[in-house]
């Protein structure tokens, strides 16, 4: 029985393996970045609810205007980015 030959579709240059790497790398921080920003949210909503604490409100309340605003960037400059390398 011959054995089947690989699909050369299947084989991935080393750059092709890096780029994929360092998605994930990214797709690593995004997620650690979307816990904050959720544990923020929350931790604003208690403080207000609470009514006592104005300076952690704010500072809170920055803090997840902060996160949403790099979330953003990132995934800009990630995913929706043109490929610049190319242009070197």
């Amino acid at each position: 029985m011959s054995r089947p030959q690989p699909d050369p579709e299947a084989f991935r240059t080393d750059e092709e393996i890096a780029l994929e790497r360092a998605k994930g790398e990214v797709s690593d921080v995004l997620l650690n970045i979307e816990h904050a920003l959720d544990r923020a949210k929350r931790a604003h909503k208690n403080v207000t609810k609470a009514g006592v604490d104005s300076n952690a409100e704010l500072a809170l309340g920055e803090a997840a205007a902060g996160l949403e605003r790099l979330r953003k960037r990132l995934l800009q400059d990630t995913y929706f980015a043109g490929d610049n390398l190319r242009l070197i």
